[in-house]
This record gives C-alpha cells, structure tokens and sequence, in this order.
C-alpha cells in the first residue's frame, strides 16, 4: 500500500522564454514511465506510492529537464507521509 500522496509542479527555464508544455509532458512521461499511479491536474501532477520511489521520480524528472535544454528548474513538491497508507481516493473519493 501507497505511504505517501506527492503533488509536483515543474517549471523548467527555457533558453528563450519559448512554452514549457513540452518540458511538462516530458516530466510527465517519466512518471507514466515510472509505473507509480498518478493523476494530472491543471497546476500540478499528484502521484501515489512509496515516498522514496516518489522522490525518485521527481529526481529523473528534473535530469530530463535539464536534458532536453533547460538551464535550470524549480519543482514545487507537497507531502502527504502516512505510514500507516494513504490513496488519492481516500481524499477525494466523495467527489467524484
């Protein structure tokens, strides 16, 4: 069972100031790569699983980044850790 919810918001540098959706759907792409469940949302990716792996993720994450040409990158992480384990659904199943 899942030990931690993450939400992550990426925003790379770009050389010329040009659209950083395509960083975005890289970083996303590691997390589809990645196998851990996930959820897209307009302003920030949430993931569920163990919170190591998680920060794994978010570390292939900004090294794609800077791959592809950003110069640099700031991520936005929030932490949900309960050992004892946590869903997605168990905070917001009633809305849907």
């Amino acid at each position: 069972m899942a030990n931690a919810l993450i939400s992550v918001q990426i925003i790379p540098k770009t050389k010329n100031g040009e659209n950083v959706i395509p960083y975005v759907d890289e970083a996303i792409k590691i997390i589809e790569e990645s196998g851990v469940k996930f959820e897209v949302h307009p302003l920030e990716t949430t993931m569920e699983g163990d919170m190591e792996e998680l920060f794994h993720v978010i570390s292939l994450m900004n090294k794609k980044m800077i791959e592809i040409g950003s110069s640099n990158v700031i991520t936005q992480i929030k932490v949900l850790y309960q050992p004892t384990g946590i869903e997605m659904e168990d905070l917001t199943g009633k809305y849907r």
